[in-house]
């Protein structure tokens, strides 16, 4: 009785045990799963301010009731917990609350205000104790996970509201002590060790691109030579071919027909290969603008240039020159901008079996604008945030994902804006603003 007594309980901690992991399991699966598709969802530096703004909504209140009844420490504020608990409110819900013209301000100043504003001030106010020193440290490895400049500005516009409000509340002359003097030091290691390393991620991403354009380059010239080859054979079929007496007119009038689609084919290609030489050799061009550029001169050129499938395919395409502008910019570099937007409208259209392109030239606002309309297939709502991001492509099949992410630093280079409004299985639009010029900039 004794050993059948024991043996069923431990066969019901084994069974608790397998339960209480299993689930583990599938919870941590789950989240893991879930960070995964918020990644994809939404931009990089957005989507991490969406999951570092969810820790701070769940961790303020959190660790006030830790610092306060655990472990208490010499100043706690509910209110700044709050406040910062508030801030971190609207990424909650990101497709509604977290869009718009005065997102990129939110995003500074929530940031600004968890990160160094408010660890600064309670490492101040709890002088410098191991607690908030290493919570300070953290904060600022955080921090500099974004941007660097833009984690800079952050840091410095935090750090000297929280000494400021300090100096205020507290007793001034401690920010000179060594107690906090001695860990500057620590901190800057920590922003320069994390910066390097951020950076060399970049550089990893730009060898990349560059192979890649490299790779296409080598490809299209190898392409080019048999493809002349081709063509100069199909006219010479073409010249000296005569009618067998057997062959009837109805015939002769096919293969006519046969030979002016081979040669339609490789005019195609041909301009095809142009057209990627010329986004290979732009991925290392200085992008920044040296000439004063005409957009109409820019969109009839690229109109001129395309090498459009059919002519139906032209017909869809209309240009609407209300009124023309001049901007700072690379004519060739312009190019390639408004090419891949095309393109890229095209297939919108291929893949809905319908629709028109149009591009509006408008040089009457105060920023002056190009627009490429078109009302193929649309993009998902969940997919706009990333088309910028450099190697997505959607479909994943429907390009090497370089294209829009030229195109955005190219328009960066310039400081215009480069944005994109879409509805799916309805239009897209995308919308290019260009600051005024009045005289060509000075290349230097």
């Amino acid at each position: 009785m004794t050993f059948a007594s024991a043996t069923a309980t431990l066969s019901a901690d084994r069974l608790r045990h397998s339960l209480q992991h299993g689930l583990l399991q599938r919870l941590l699966q789950s989240l893991l799963q879930w960070l995964v598709q918020h990644e994809r969802h939404h931009a990089h530096a957005t989507g991490r301010f969406i999951l570092l703004a969810w820790i701070g909504f769940l961790g303020m209140p959190a660790y006030y009731s830790i610092w306060t009844y655990w472990f208490p420490q010499e100043f706690e504020s509910l209110t700044l917990r709050l406040a910062g608990a508030a801030l971190c409110l609207p990424a909650l819900a990101p497709g509604r609350l977290l869009r718009g013209r005065f997102v990129n301000a939110y995003l500074f100043v929530a940031v600004t205000y968890v990160l160094p504003f408010q660890f600064t001030f309670m490492y101040l106010m709890n002088h410098g104790s191991a607690v908030w020193s290493q919570s300070l440290l953290i904060a600022l490895t955080v921090l500099f996970h974004f941007r660097t400049r833009w984690a800079l500005a952050a840091c410095a516009a935090g750090s000297a509201l929280a000494c400021a409000l300090f100096a205020l509340v507290g007793d001034a002359a401690f920010m000179l002590t060594s107690t906090v003097l001695e860990q500057l030091p620590i901190y800057a290691f920590t922003i320069i060790a994390v910066s390097v390393a951020k950076a060399g991620r970049g550089a990893l991403a730009r060898e990349k691109l560059a192979g890649m354009a490299h790779a296409l380059a080598s490809v299209s010239h190898e392409l080019r030579t048999p493809l002349v080859s081709v063509e100069a054979n199909v006219r010479g079929i073409g010249r000296r071919i005569a009618p067998p007496a057997r062959a009837s007119e109805a015939d002769w009038q096919a293969m006519s027909e046969a030979m002016a689609r081979i040669q339609y084919e490789v005019r195609h290609m041909k301009h095809m290969i142009d057209l990627f030489l010329l986004s290979a050799s732009a991925v290392e061009q200085q992008l920044e603008a040296t000439e004063v550029v005409s957009m109409r001169e820019v969109v009839d050129s690229v109109v001129r240039r395309y090498p459009f499938a059919a002519q139906s395919q032209r017909d869809a395409v209309s240009v609407d020159i209300r009124t023309d502008f001049r901007f700072a910019g690379k004519h060739e570099l312009s190019v390639v901008i408004l090419l891949n937007l095309l393109r890229n409208a095209l297939k919108a259209l291929h893949r809905a079996g319908k629709g028109r392109i149009r591009i509006v030239v408008d040089g009457r606002p105060e920023l002056p604008r190009l627009l490429v309309i078109d009302t193929g297939c649309g993009i998902a709502e969940r997919q706009l945030p990333l088309i910028f991001q450099r190697f997505y492509s959607y479909p994943p099949s429907s390009g090497a994902g370089i294209g829009l992410a030229l195109c955005k630093d190219i328009i960066d280079a310039w400081h215009a804006s480069i944005r994109c409004v879409s509805r799916e299985l309805g239009y897209t639009m995308f919308v290019l603003e260009f600051p005024r010029v009045a005289a060509v900039p000075d290349p230097h």
